[in-house]
């Protein structure tokens, strides 16, 4: 849609990579559907990545014939597309569920099997409310506390709000708790040695609530904070990436959590299993991703595209189309191998080599 609003013929505008499946020709363009399901491709007349170089009166409507400008807006345009769609899709979700907001009130939503919160019958929907008679609203307030007091005993006063036994006038003994206004107060002794990934009581807290507000509001409060999960999904693969480049370059290892097409295939099918809803936010983080992937300033990415559009900028010269082509070329060989080497850690993920 850019490139055609710029004035650039668009030749092909393809589903997945060849060989191609179907074509059809509409408007002077041919809309494909390919065998190879790892994405799309816009090509573009005179696009020098496709090679050769347009002359005459043709040069007008090719992709070199336009403005800086004009190319940039058309490099740009997927890029951009592939984040909005993240943040349509996580604005649909919140519209759906609700919106999450911060809260003084720290509560329980998960319990290790085997942990001392499961052994001592702390339930999930627990609500915090002091540690040590200290009033907790928090959650770094919490683990602080917690952790200095690791293989010592420590008290909880625990809000619950159904199948409470102290609302049923109960006055403690059982699993080692008490009464105390109506709430539950435990006595248990946080692990010194938790297994990874636990905590000493083996708890997961949260200080965040869903919240939904009359249907009107809620497309505007989900556009909202479906920009924000975008913004940090970004911002996370970002930080994905500085990593996953530092173990590549500097320890030749590819990151165990990072996932290919196979890995992403696998995910899709567990995440199918959860609902729609779950869905649409896995749709959402890939577009993200794809986003942040697409602008990296490396060849046969559009962000490799960025950089010969600014070389064209500061040196008031055009690069070569011929070694354009040949830099995307080397660009799309080395991105080949990667996708190699990350298929061949997702399929030993899958085998648990």
């Amino acid at each position: 849609m850019a490139a055609k609003k710029a004035g650039i013929k668009v030749e092909e505008f393809g589903f997945g990579y060849p060989p191609r499946i179907w074509a059809k020709k509409i408007g002077g363009t041919e809309y494909s559907i390919n065998a190879i399901p790892f994405g799309g491709f816009v090509r573009l007349f005179g696009d020098p990545a496709e090679g050769g170089t347009i002359k005459g009166k043709d040069f007008k409507r090719s992709f070199l014939g336009k403005s800086k400008k004009a190319r940039t807006v058309v490099i740009l345009a997927g890029v951009v597309s592939n984040f909005l769609l993240g943040v349509l899709v996580f604005s649909v979700v919140y519209s759906s569920t609700g919106i999450p907001q911060k809260t003084k009130n720290v509560k329980i939503i998960g319990i290790a099997s085997g942990s001392p919160a499961d052994k001592f019958g702390l339930k999930e929907g627990d609500e915090v409310l002091a540690v040590d008679d200290k009033k907790i609203t928090e959650l770094a307030e919490f683990t602080k506390l917690i952790s200095g007091k690791k293989g010592k005993e420590v008290k909880l006063l625990i809000r619950r709000e159904a199948n409470n036994p102290c609302q049923e006038k109960v006055l403690g003994g059982g699993k080692g708790f008490s009464c105390q206004d109506g709430n539950l107060l435990f006595w248990l002794v946080p692990r010194e040695a938790p297994p990874e990934g636990e905590g000493p009581l083996g708890v997961v807290v949260s200080n965040i609530e869903i919240v939904k507000y009359p249907f009107w509001q809620m497309p505007f409060r989900g556009a909202v904070e479906g920009v924000k999960e975008a913004f940090a999904w970004g911002w996370m693969i970002v930080v994905s990436l500085k990593k996953m480049v530092g173990d590549l370059v500097f320890q030749g290892v590819v990151p165990k959590d990072v996932a290919g097409p196979v890995g992403i295939f696998q995910a899709t099918g567990m995440v199918a299993k959860t609902g729609i809803l779950n869905i649409l936010q896995f749709l959402g983080i890939l577009s993200v991703n794809l986003a942040i992937l697409n602008v990296l300033p490396l060849p046969a990415l559009d962000g490799g595209r960025l950089v010969f559009v600014g070389y064209e900028l500061i040196f008031r010269r055009r690069p070569k189309p011929q070694v354009e082509r040949w830099i995307n070329t080397a660009g799309m060989a080395i991105l080949i191998v990667l996708l190699i080497l990350v298929t061949i850690n997702d399929v030993k993920r899958m085998l648990g080599v």
